[in-house]
């Protein structure tokens, strides 16, 4: 498969959804390329992080690519892994069109905040005219991002989400946690980081499983 995780506001936190999808892949046993097609290359920053403190041995094959390089080389890549995750940046790009056009899924995080959710008939509009042009189907997600540990915003953002038509909501919300910054500050997805936050993990492996299972794709969670 195919993943690109997108949209069209920066903070979202997209690029720790795809760093922590890159590293839940890995753990499942499969050979990822995580490709950093933002601009800020936040993906990749990670990655110079993580082989710093495995000695080079990430357990993934990372590379950066913008705009329609996009497109090309992750045709050519395709066949020589069992998944690709594109993490790209929080504006509608080049760089996003090319990736939503060689792509199986999008992962679409979101805030609970208005400004946030205001974005998702933008998102549809675009998932909309990529299908269009599409021979292959493009499924399309949305998740929950740097929820709130507590309050009713969860519940009515989810709410929303999930009236969307074009876009699937998948729940449960993933709750902003230090974790996450602890686990990324050192190259780590928050399944490895130690003291383990059974919650955090808890969130991911629910969304990614669930997406997986959608997808028809075989897990070990």
């Amino acid at each position: 498969m195919v993943f690109t995780v997108g949209g069209i506001k920066g903070g979202s936190g997209k690029t720790t959804i795809a760093t922590n999808l890159t590293v839940w892949l890995v753990n499942q046993g499969y050979d990822v390329l995580l490709v950093d097609a933002d601009e800020q290359s936040t993906s990749t920053k990670f990655t110079r992080w993580r082989e710093r403190n495995t000695d080079g041995n990430s357990g993934y094959t990372a590379t950066t690519l913008l705009g329609d390089a996009v497109r090309q080389q992750v045709i050519k890549f395709k066949p020589k892994f069992d998944h690709i995750v594109i993490d790209t940046g929080g504006r509608d790009t080049s760089s996003q069109r090319a990736a939503l056009f060689v792509s199986d899924a999008l992962l679409a995080p979101f805030n609970p905040r208005s400004f946030d959710l205001w974005t998702i008939a933008d998102i549809e509009n675009l998932v909309k005219e990529v299908r269009s042009l599409k021979s292959d189907e493009l499924h399309a997600f949305s998740i929950l991002n740097r929820a709130d540990p507590k309050g009713s915003d969860n519940r009515d953002s989810a709410d929303l989400l999930t009236e969307s038509t074009l876009i699937e909501y998948i729940g449960p919300a993933i709750v902003s946690r230090k974790s996450f910054a602890n686990a990324a500050s050192v190259g780590q997805g928050v399944i490895e980081w130690q003291p383990y936050d059974q919650k955090a993990i808890s969130e991911i492996n629910l969304v990614f499983s669930t997406i997986m299972n959608k997808l028809n794709v075989g897990i070990n969670v």
